[in-house]
């Protein structure tokens, strides 16, 4: 694996999250790792997921905040793929609820304001980003 922290390679990955708009969040629930499919928003390389503060996620983060993201993969031997360990926080903040809300969300909440919405704000630590071309690019935080 290539070890890097460079412009370039944050542009690579933020280009693989601009792609994706769904990911695969997993937790640990106990000592066993739980995964499930997430939608998937971003700043920079903060990445933020939309839930029910009721959810067992929610209880699992509370319990360990450290979780594991995969994104990109169709199917293709060329699938810009990233595979991410992060800690995540459960966010209340008002703003930030807003500005991630989505028409799409209204299936599970009755609007931004709803107190059972919540967002997991996820910092990464550790990336690995792959383009079905040679060795894995690493960066870390």
């Amino acid at each position: 694996m290539i070890e890097m922290k460079n412009k370039q390679l944050e542009e690579q990955i933020e280009k693989v999250l601009d792609a994706n708009k769904i990911c695969s969040f997993a937790t640990v629930e106990g000592t066993k790792p739980k995964v499930r499919y997430m939608a998937l928003f971003h700043e920079g390389l903060t990445l933020f997921l939309a839930t029910n503060r009721k959810t067992d996620k929610v209880d699992e983060v509370k319990d360990n905040p450290n979780v594991h993201i995969l994104v990109g993969y169709d199917g293709k031997k060329s699938s810009d793929i990233l595979q991410i360990q992060a800690t995540a926080v459960i966010s209340k903040d008002n703003a930030l609820r807003e500005k991630l809300w989505t028409d799409d969300l209204a299936k599970w909440f009755d609007g931004a304001h709803d107190p059972d919405y919540v967002v997991l704000e996820v910092t990464p630590s550790y990336m690995e980003y792959m383009n079905g071309e040679g060795q894995p690019q690493v960066w870390k935080g």
